[in-house]
C-alpha cells in the first residue's frame, strides 16, 4: 500500500500534467475531467486540420499540373461562430475582390475585418461572421471563394484573347 505522502506526490505530479495540457490545449476547464475532455475535441481538431492540409496539398499538387490557371491559395478556418479566409493569387485580375465578397454575400457571410491588395499579386485576409445559411463549412466556402477566383480570371482570359 503506498503512504500518504507517495499519493500526494502522485496526484501533485498528475494535477500538473494536467494544468500542462490545459495550457497546451488553451482550455478554460476548471475540473479535471472538463480539461481531458476539451484535450480530446483538440486533438479532433487537429487531426481534422491535418485532413484538410493535406486535401489542400493534393489539390495544390493537382494545380501546379495545370499551367493555363495562376496558383491560388486559399485557406479557410472557424473563427467561433466565422471564418477566417486567405487568399493569395500570384496574378491579379480586375474585379477578383468584389467577385469574392459576391461570394460571401450568397453564403450569407459578413465580413467583419478585412485587408487586401490587388497590386501585381492577389492578397485577401478577411474575417467573416457567422453564415446566414444553413450547412456552410470551411469547405464550402473555401470552394465558393476558388469559384469565384476561377470564374474572375476566366473572365479575363476571355477578354484578353
Amino acid at each position: 500500500m503506498m503512504s500518504r505522502e507517495r499519493k500526494k506526490a502522485a496526484a501533485a505530479g498528475l494535477h500538473e500534467k494536467l494544468q500542462i495540457l490545459r495550457s497546451i490545449t488553451h482550455s478554460r476547464a476548471l475540473s479535471d475531467t472538463s480539461i481531458i475532455l476539451d484535450s480530446s475535441e483538440y486533438i479532433k481538431e487537429l487531426k481534422q486540420k491535418v485532413v484538410r492540409l493535406k486535401q489542400e496539398i493534393a489539390c495544390e499538387e493537382a494545380g501546379a499540373l495545370n499551367h493555363n490557371s495562376s496558383p491560388t491559395t486559399v485557406t479557410v478556418e472557424t473563427l467561433g461562430h466565422g471564418f477566417v479566409v486567405s487568399v493569395f493569387s500570384d496574378k491579379s485580375c480586375p474585379g477578383l475582390l468584389v467577385s469574392i465578397l459576391e461570394a460571401f454575400d450568397e453564403l450569407g457571410l459578413s465580413v467583419l475585418e478585412a485587408t487586401a491588395s490587388c497590386a501585381d499579386t492577389f492578397r485577401l485576409e478577411a474575417v467573416g461572421g457567422e453564415s446566414q445559411v444553413e450547412n456552410v463549412d470551411e469547405h464550402v466556402v473555401k470552394q465558393a471563394v476558388l469559384r469565384a477566383v476561377r470564374n474572375c480570371s476566366e473572365g479575363g482570359r476571355q477578354q484578353d484573347e
